[in-house]
């Protein structure tokens, strides 16, 4: 005989498990939580789904895993329409598709497709224009800057996007403005202020230890163990990537582990882009 066992747990709480559980770097964990989860209501499976999307994309971005694509499909199936969410998802997969389409990060718009960086930003400005709240057209000014630094190499374009994220952060997404913090405080240390820098990548990690995000505290600490190389403390700056490497291959997290290995190597992961044109 075998003993069954049925379990009521809200869906937002269980939505909620899966985020942490993506954010502490357990994706596989994440999906395989929300895969055994079946709901009768429409809605409800498309919030499912939309959920596994966006864990798919944290995986793909610090495991270096191809899962976003499929999961995208399954969302817009069960999505009942419009879903400024799900665009978003979309938006942030097509970016990181740019930004690192073989597994490197390529700063600027050479040798990228100039439809699909006109695309990419358009959609960017059209998600922000049509966001529901304060928070969501953070998110969205958030990517355009990212557009604009990464994909265009338009260094002087992105702080104002990154400065609108900020102020939507501060009502009351803590990551926002880790995202936010983390971007200011590169644009600080290219322009040599490296006590803003400081200040404000220390901000981000803390932000970040707060909501549980592991890889996302480990990739602030790689900008502190460049800022430690750049203030003379090479030896502070090697024992700091040496531990980040080593968590990052502990929780898969396959480009991190690369920056860090890179950098211990003598390679700056914060070397700036060359601006569009030049």
């Amino acid at each position: 005989m075998t003993n069954t066992t049925s379990t009521f747990v809200e869906l937002d709480e269980l939505l909620a498990s899966a985020r942490d559980l993506s954010l502490a770097g357990r994706w596989d964990r994440a999906l395989r939580l929300l895969d055994a989860t079946t709901c009768d209501a429409p809605e409800d499976r498309a919030r499912l789904a939309l959920a596994a999307a966006e864990v798919a994309l944290e995986s793909d971005w610090f495991g270096g895993t191809r899962l976003t694509s499929a999961r995208i499909e399954q969302a817009e199936k069960e999505s009942p329409g419009d879903d400024w969410d799900l665009d978003f998802v979309r938006l942030r997969h097509d970016y990181l598709r740019l930004f690192r389409p073989d597994g490197t990060s390529r700063h600027g718009a050479e040798g990228k497709d100039p439809a699909a960086l006109v695309a990419i930003r358009r959609r960017g400005h059209d998600l922000r224009e049509a966001a529901p709240d304060e928070v969501r057209r953070g998110w969205a000014s958030m990517y355009l800057g990212l557009i604009a630094d990464n994909l265009f190499g338009e260094r002087g374009a992105a702080p104002a996007h990154y400065e609108a994220a900020l102020r939507a952060g501060g009502s009351g997404d803590d990551l926002l403005v880790r995202e936010a913090l983390r971007h200011l405080g590169d644009h600080d240390h290219d322009a040599g202020d490296h006590e803003r820098a400081l200040e404000r990548w220390e901000r981000a990690t803390a932000l970040g230890a707060r909501a549980g995000m592991i890889p996302g505290v480990l990739t602030q600490q790689m900008l502190l163990a460049v800022l430690a190389r750049d203030t003379g403390d090479e030896g502070g700056a090697t024992a700091l990537a040496k531990e980040i490497a080593r968590w990052a291959e502990a929780i898969g997290a396959g480009h991190l582990h690369a920056q860090a290995t890179g950098f211990l190597a003598g390679a700056d992961p914060t070397a700036p882009p060359q601006e569009s044109g030049s």
